[in-house]
Order: structure tokens, then sequence, then C-alpha cells
């Protein structure tokens, strides 16, 4: 995805941090790297807040740190209790420790998982990176499951030509 400028510039002290391309080695969605999933959400919302000329800053900056956890959260096994619910709190602390937030940015991170958490958030920016989010993970595993439909099929294919091969020698 082609980044504008100005957005590059709000962000760039995020995406210059070590802590956070960390979040490349982590896949997201299957398809994905976290850093990819938060450059999506953050970059989705910053645009759809310049359009309703709301806080388009604080939206592209708390959309990169939404999901500022370092554990394999598809993996049962390694992933904390609870991960769907309690992610957004270990986000939040993470980011805390690296950056200064304003009261939006903490809501935006707290709140993205709304209405999986219990509380609603406080902004019109939070709800848009909470609906950005969902349309993200869902474009995300939709490319995900295309993937694994066209190798089925592939499978399918060639199992297909196979046996038609050995029914003719």
């Amino acid at each position: 995805m082609k980044y504008n400028k100005e957005f590059l510039e709000i962000v760039k002290d995020i995406l210059d941090n070590d802590e956070v391309k960390k979040l490349k080695q982590y896949k997201h969605h299957y398809s994905y790297t976290r850093l990819e999933h938060c450059l999506s959400v953050s970059y989705y919302s910053y645009i759809i807040c310049k359009f309703l000329h709301t806080d388009y800053i604080s939206v592209a900056r708390a959309g990169l740190l939404h999901d500022l956890f370092f554990y394999d959260c598809e993996n049962k096994a390694t992933r904390p209790k609870n991960h769907i619910k309690n992610h957004p709190s270990i986000s939040l602390k993470n980011a805390k420790k690296i950056f200064v937030l304003n009261d939006k940015e903490q809501d935006i991170i707290l709140n993205h998982m709304w209405p999986i958490t219990t509380h609603p958030p406080k902004y019109i920016e939070s709800f848009i990176v909470t609906f950005v989010d969902k349309y993200c993970a869902l474009k995300e595993w939709s490319i995900y499951c295309a993937f694994k439909t066209q190798l089925c099929f592939l499978f399918l294919v060639l199992q297909y030509l196979n046996l038609y091969h050995l029914q003719y020698l």
C-alpha cells in the first residue's frame, strides 16, 4: 500500500521505533504481519478522519499502536488467556512505555475491540478505528481463505489429472 507524505510524517517516530519494528516478526490474521495490519488500520482511519474533519493525527498514531503486543496470538499454548479481551490493555501499557499518548489515543487503543470489551469508546475517532480494525481483519482473513480455497481447488485438479492419467496408461 502506498501512503501519503502527511500520514508518514505523522507516524514517522512510531515507525522508526525499534519496539514497533518488532511487529514485523508476528503474523496477524494469517496473511499479514502485525505491523502491516496496524498500518492498514492506521491509514484507512486517517483517510476517513481527514474526510470527516476529525482528529486524524490521534487516529493515525493510535491506529498504528492498537495491537502493540509481542506474542503469537494464533498460538493458544503461548498467548495469554482471554487474548481477545485483554490485548487492548496490553497494547496500551506497551505503547505508554514508549510514547506519550493523549486521552483520545489511549481511548482508541483501549477500546478498539468494542463491543467484545465492555467499555464503549468515548470518541468518534475511537469508533472509526474500531470499525476500520474489523474491516481490515475481515479483508485479511478473506485473502487467507481465498488462498486456501485456491490451494484446495488446485490440489483437487491435480488429483483428478493424476487419476485421469493413471486410468489411461
